[in-house]
């Protein structure tokens, strides 16, 4: 997965695109209508930058690398305001003279400032932080895979992060207490979800007297080494750096780790959003958001019921291929159990599976001109999560690479529980998340040098899980699956996937428990108890957002079949992929629309 966020987060998300300059209003500038929409979205897209430090880190951009972005709730209510005179201003602007590409962009722009603002009141029903993510886990991602070194000003500026550490978790305090005085809280399982990953900050050098340093200093020493700094520097630089992690640094994170300790002390076992002051609106909103379209909880569960039927059918289908005997459960217990389908729980296990994604990478790698004629500049890599948030973080995430260039985009696995990595679900995953999954996806929305920016590098979910899982199905299309336990092991994620539906809405408006989701999953699933937990338990803190990738997979499937249809022998599928992707992430139904257009149009490739 991606790490997206819902079409209402668009103030903070795509749209902290705002902000205040000294720069005159260059949309008002005279010339033609599509040129003045432009220069206003990227004046609306630097305001952003340039109030968002990490976000500029995440870009690649060296400017504020001694900052942190600032969150405190007068910073949001500020932020809001900007976007409202915003929207004020792009309705100024004539729609009739826009060209078609222009109109998509002001459309999109329209939608998400309205649905932001309509939606801030809510905004404390979101949690600040769970274990899917949050500043005490953003704070080192930034710092070890966001901040390199190059010279002594980089370095310099790690130690002023370092630093700001304190203040920086002193705001995400006052928030949580905001949001708890509010009735907003998770349920008391995520708290030692969080605790547990911020104490591991704390652990090694320069915070206790054992052989290895902590996260931190053991990312700082390596590159500052690496960028040749003087001795007497790279003897400064480590001083400061643990001056800053004794002080600041480890300061905020025990404030924080006190606060959520008290925190867990009065949280409840609720687990849905309908607990919330607001709760059924709420989850209303996120559906609307997470799927950009006006779907609601009773046909997401049902869709998500019919669906779980059919893929046991083909499943079962697999189970009399292969010759097992018996009921599909006990094909799931088989396929769940026998040691022949896991990588031993060893150091030569873990490197076995990297090198088994690696060969698989390589393989789709040379067949990716099939699919496509828009190939991503940047190369990807695979690595295991880090051990300091292993236990805590997904089972498989994509880290897109910086506009800089400098570093790959990241197919990231979580080798934490090996039981909890079956090989036949390996080649699946690998596909969703690399090629021809969210890699292609994300960098070629970010090449795509005709769009505002606002668009290369939005975030929506329908979109890009929905791209997600129908790159597991394309594979299968070309043959990628020969082997017939990894083809079920792709229709074990497209069932995970039908399963969320059901799930989701179960927990957050049917008010399904903790352990009735956990159940389901366990008797509709192939994969481990332990597994199904840690899927239910990212569903409970995520409301909305697991139903994103079945839906949009089958509105991608829905375009794709229609345009086979009426163009007959001039379908071209790396036509239709370029056209998909070449116009960024689009909300389903003016993905539609573009589809339709790209048909009327016989079906030639599409430039943005």
């Amino acid at each position: 997965m991606t790490l997206t966020i819902s079409r209402r987060q668009f103030a903070t998300g795509a749209a902290a695109l705002v902000g205040t300059l000294a720069a005159p209003p260059v949309w008002a500038i005279a010339g033609d209508e599509d040129a003045r929409l432009d220069a206003f979205f990227e004046r609306i897209w630097q305001r952003g930058i340039d109030r968002n430090p990490v976000r500029q880190s995440q870009l690649g951009i060296k400017r504020d690398q001694d900052k942190w972005t600032d969150i405190s709730d007068a910073r949001a209510i500020e932020t809001m305001d900007l976007l409202k005179q915003d929207l004020a201003t792009l309705r100024t602007f004539d729609r009739a003279k826009l060209s078609p590409q222009a109109q998509i962009s002001y459309r999109i722009f329209a939608e998400n400032a309205e649905e932001s603002i309509a939606g801030f009141a809510l905004r404390r029903d979101d949690y600040i932080m769970t274990q899917m993510g949050g500043l005490h886990t953003r704070i080192p991602i930034t710092l070890l895979n966001a901040h390199p070194i190059g010279d002594l000003a980089d370095a310099r500026a790690y130690c002023a992060r370092i630093e700001g550490v304190g203040p920086l978790l002193g705001q995400v305090v006052i928030e949580l207490d905001r949001q708890e005085k509010a009735g907003v809280r998770p349920p008391r399982f995520v708290y030692a979800l969080l605790i547990e990953p911020s104490e591991n900050m704390l652990r090694g050098r320069p915070f206790d007297a054992g052989p290895a340093e902590c996260p931190i200093l053991a990312d700082f020493r390596a590159k500052i080494a690496k960028a040749n700094l003087p001795d007497t520097e790279q003897a400064a630089l480590l001083a400061r750096a643990e001056a800053g992690l004794t002080g600041p640094f480890g300061t905020g994170y025990r404030t924080l780790i006190a606060h959520l300790t008290a925190a867990q002390a009065a949280a409840d076992d609720r687990d849905g959003v309908w607990k919330l002051p607001q709760g059924a609106l709420f989850y209303r909103q996120q559906l609307k958001s997470y799927t950009t379209l006006p779907v609601t909880p009773a046909e997401l569960h049902k869709l998500g019921l019919d669906q779980v039927a059919r893929i046991h059918d083909e499943m079962a289908q697999i189970q009399a291929k292969v010759g097992f005997a018996g009921t599909l459960q006990g094909f799931f217990t088989y396929v769940r159990t026998d040691p022949k389908f896991f990588y031993p729980a060893t150091d030569a296990g873990k490197a076995a599976y990297i090198a088994d994604a690696e060969r698989l990478l390589a393989e789709v790698h040379a067949r990716q001109g099939e699919l496509f004629t828009r190939i991503p500049k940047q190369a990807v890599v695979v690595r295991p999560v880090e051990a300091w948030r292993e236990k805590s973080a997904a089972k498989a995430f994509y880290q897109n690479p910086p506009q800089t260039g400098s570093q790959p985009g990241v197919f990231f696995i979580n080798l934490y529980d090996l039981k909890a990595q079956p090989k036949w679900q390996l080649a699946a995953t690998l596909y969703h998340e690399a090629i021809p999954g969210h890699h292609f996806e994300t960098c070629i929305a970010h090449d795509l040098d005709g769009l505002p920016r606002f668009r290369r590098f939005a975030s929506n979910a329908a979109f890009s899980e929905g791209w997600g899982l129908y790159s597991e199905r394309l594979a299968k299309e070309i043959g990628l699956y020969p082997d017939p336990y990894d083809d079920f092991g792709r229709l074990s994620l497209e069932l995970m996937r039908a399963c969320r539906l059901v799930v989701d809405t179960g927990i957050h408006a049917m008010k399904w428990t903790r352990k009735q989701a956990v159940d389901y999953m366990d008797a509709n699933m192939p994969s481990s108890h332990y597994d199904n937990q840690r899927e239910v338990d990212r569903y409970i803190v995520l409301p909305g957002q697991a139903c994103s990738y079945y839906v949009g997979m089958r509105k991608i499937v829905e375009l794709r079949e229609r345009a086979k249809a009426r163009l007959g022998a001039r379908f071209d599928i790396r036509a239709f992929h370029d056209t998909v992707l070449g116009n960024g992430p689009l909300p389903l139904a003016i993905l539609e629309q573009t589809i339709d257009a790209w048909v009327a149009a016989g079906g030639k490739p599409v430039s943005a």
